[in-house]
């Protein structure tokens, strides 16, 4: 494996990166021409938005993020929540009064633009934290920035398919096909 060095990624950053780009953009892409009422809008059974998707990926990309750098400590354990932490998670999957497609796609982008730098100048991706304490984490896992890394892109993946078939019942626009 090439060294990290100056900013130089090696090929394994520069495939997660990539791999994440791909899906950043099909995640985007579903956006494609709507207006901000339709971004917000609910076209499925789901409570999910375009708009909403895009804001928690946004905000699970910026903590995981953080994890990597602080460690748990950058999330609260489940035990710990509040109401309003499980309001704000809330408010991460629609549009709120107030909030612009544009704005949303703008936070995402400096997110992103966060993770890739930290991704090319981690000096170390087996770098690792204990998780937060969870239902859904094994106790005492481990996860290290690599594993993270693979997180994130799984998740963007998995919500740009959301996005596919929110877009795609919103108004027939489809993202292939």
């Amino acid at each position: 494996m090439n060294e990290t060095s100056n900013n130089t990624v090696t090929d394994e950053r520069s495939d997660l990166l990539e791999t994440l780009a791909k899906h950043r953009h099909f995640l985007r892409f579903t956006t494609r021409d709507l207006t901000d009422e339709q971004a917000g809008q609910r076209s499925t059974a789901s409570e999910l938005c375009l708009g909403g998707l895009i804001k928690h990926v946004t905000s699970t990309e910026r903590r995981w993020a953080e994890f990597i750098q602080q460690g748990p400590s950058a999330m609260p354990a489940f035990k710990d929540m509040t109401e309003a932490d499980f309001a704000k998670r809330a408010d991460d999957f629609r549009m709120l009064p107030g909030e612009t497609l544009e704005g949303v796609l703008a936070a995402y982008e400096e997110v992103a633009a966060v993770t890739d730098k930290l991704v090319a100048d981690l000096p170390d991706l087996n770098v690792s934290h204990p998780l937060p304490e969870a239902p859904w984490f094994e106790p005492g896992a481990r996860w290290s920035a690599r594993r993270v890394l693979l997180h994130i892109i799984a998740e963007t993946a998995q919500h740009a398919g959301h996005a596919d078939i929110i877009r795609e019942s919103l108004d027939g626009a489809k993202s292939m096909g």
